[in-house]
């Protein structure tokens, strides 16, 4: 029976009891779902500004005028 009024408290009731019996995991657990956030913000960030358009590169290449790579070349 005790079983059943916990599960009707709801979501609420379960991280406030967690949140008194085992603070650091559910605290630890809440920063990482934030850095994993963060990590994918960054990451779409990055290839939406063509992060991937390397200033300088190891290997000669040669591209020809009505290539759509030629409009992302940064000339700093």
């Amino acid at each position: 029976m005790a079983a059943g009024a916990q599960a009707s408290r709801g979501l609420t009731a379960l991280f406030k009891r967690g949140w008194n019996e085992i603070p650091e995991v559910i605290g630890s657990s809440a920063m990482g779902l934030i850095g994993i956030g963060l990590t994918f913000i960054g990451a779409v960030g990055y290839y939406r500004k063509d992060g991937d358009n390397r200033r300088y590169k190891l290997d000669y290449v040669v591209m020809r005028p009505d290539d759509p790579r030629v409009a992302k070349i940064r000339k700093d």
